[in-house]
C-alpha cells in the first residue's frame, strides 16, 4: 500500500505510476540461478482510493483486476482499475454462464450458406454455428465465439458442430439430390491442437457412417503456422481418409510460401475483406488475381467468400475463380431454407 499519496486523483496515479515502474524496472533484472540467466517479466495492477469506501477484499479485487489487464496487454507493464473493467468483467462472467447453460441445454443450430459454382450451380455449403437463445434470440458469433476459445467451452461446441456436420453428410450420402456436396467445417485452434482430434474426426465419421471425402475442414492461416509439423501430421492422417482441407481468410495472415507447398491443402479461401471493393478497387484485384494464380500453380482449387455482387461474380469467373460464396447467392439459412434453395436451383436447372 502507497501512503501519502497527493488528493488529486490525477496527481495521485502519477505518483504510483512512478513507483510501479521503478518496481518493473527491478524485477525485469537478470539473475542467475546454477550459472543460467533468467529472466521475467511482472504485471502491476493497482487500485486508487479515498478514506474507507471501499473494504479491503474490494480493493485487492479490484487491483487483481487491473493485473489481469496487464497481462492481456503484453505484460511488463502497469494498469489502474477502472469501474469500466469491472462492468465488462461482469457482462462477461453473465454471458459465459448462460453459453455453458447454453450447451447443456443444447440451444445451438447450424446454419448453412451455400456455395456456388459458375454454370454448375451448388456445389456444396459451409456449416456455421449459431445461438439461438430463448430470450436473447440470435445471438452474434461475434460475441460468443471468442469467449468460447478463451474458456476452452469451443471443444464441446466444436465437437458438437463436427458430429451435427457428418450426421448431415450421412443423410446427403443416402439421397442423391445431395450426395455431391460437400459441406465445410470452422475448427478452432483450440480444437486442432488438442490430442485428441483426429482420433475425434475418425470417430463422427465412423458413428455416422458420413463419407469422409466429402467433408471439408476449414484452418486459418494463423493455426497453420502455429506449430506447422503439428499441422501437417494431422493433415496427412486426416486427408488419408479422404478428408479435404480448406485455408480459411486467405491473404490476412502471414503464410509462408515454403510452409504452403508442404501443406496437404486443397483449397484456398479468398478473404472477403479483398472481395468487397472488386472490381473497382486496383490493389484488391491484384491481390486477388494473384491468390488465384497462386492457387492454381500449386494444384489448388480457390473460393471466394463474401460476394455480394453480380460484378464481382463476374471478375471472379473472368480470373479463374468460379468458387463463390456470399449473399448474392444466399445467407446462412437453416437447413429447411437451404434444402428449399437445393430444390429451386436443381428445378431452374431443368
Amino acid at each position: 500500500m502507497l501512503v501519502d499519496l497527493s488528493a488529486c486523483p490525477t496527481e495521485a496515479a502519477a505518483q504510483a505510476k512512478t513507483i510501479g515502474e521503478k518496481v518493473l524496472f527491478t524485477l525485469n533484472q537478470p539473475y542467475v540461478i546454477d550459472v543460467q540467466v533468467h529472466h521475467s517479466t511482472a504485471s502491476l495492477g493497482a487500485a486508487l482510493f479515498v478514506g474507507n469506501e471501499n473494504s479491503v477484499d474490494d480493493l485487492l479485487k479490484q487491483a487483481d483486476i487491473a493485473m489481469y489487464q496487464a497481462k492481456s496487454a503484453g505484460r511488463n507493464t502497469l494498469r489502474f482499475f477502472d469501474p469500466d473493467m469491472q462492468a465488462a468483467l461482469t457482462v462477461r462472467a453473465d454471458l459465459e454462464a448462460t453459453l455453458r447453460e447454453g450447451i447443456q441445454s443444447q440451444q445451438f443450430v447450424l446454419h448453412y450458406q451455400l456455395q456456388h459454382q459458375s454454370r454448375v450451380g451448388i456445389i456444396g455449403a459451409e456449416a456455421l454455428l449459431r445461438w439461438q437463445h430463448p430470450t436473447r434470440g440470435m445471438v452474434s458469433p461475434a460475441q460468443f465465439i471468442p469467449l468460447a476459445e478463451e474458456t476452452g467451452l469451443i471443444m464441446p461446441l466444436g465437437q458438437w458442430v463436427l458430429e451435427e456436420a457428418c450426421t448431415r453428410l450421412a443423410a446427403w450420402a443416402r439421397d442423391p439430390r445431395y450426395c455431391d456436396l460437400y459441406l465445410a467445417v470452422n475448427v478452432s485452434a483450440r480444437q486442432f491442437r488438442h490430442p485428441g482430434f483426429v482420433e475425434q474426426v475418425r470417430q463422427a465419421l465412423a458413428r455416422t457412417e458420413a463419407p469422409a471425402n466429402r467433408l471439408k475442414l476449414e484452418l486459418t492461416e494463423s493455426l497453420v503456422l502455429d506449430d506447422v509439423n503439428d499441422t501437417i501430421r494431422k493433415m496427412h492422417v486426416l486427408k488419408a481418409m479422404g478428408v479435404s482441407f480448406s485455408m480459411d481468410d486467405f491473404g490476412t495472415g502471414y503464410s509462408s510460401l515454403s510452409y504452403l507447398t508442404k501443406l496437404p491443402l486443397d483449397q484456398l479461401k479468398i478473404d472477403q475483406s479483398f472481395v468487397y471493393n472488386l472490381p473497382d478497387s486496383a490493389n484488391d484485384a491484384l491481390v486477388v488475381q494473384a491468390i488465384i494464380n497462386l492457387a492454381q500453380s500449386l494444384g489448388l482449387n480457390v473460393i471466394a467468400e463474401g460476394v455480394e455482387t453480380e460484378a464481382q461474380r463476374q471478375f471472379l469467373e473472368q480470373h479463374g475463380c468460379p468458387l463463390c460464396q456470399g449473399y448474392l447467392f444466399s445467407k446462412p439459412v437453416p437447413y429447411e431454407a437451404f434444402a428449399a434453395l437445393v430444390k429451386d436451383m436443381a428445378v431452374k436447372k431443368q
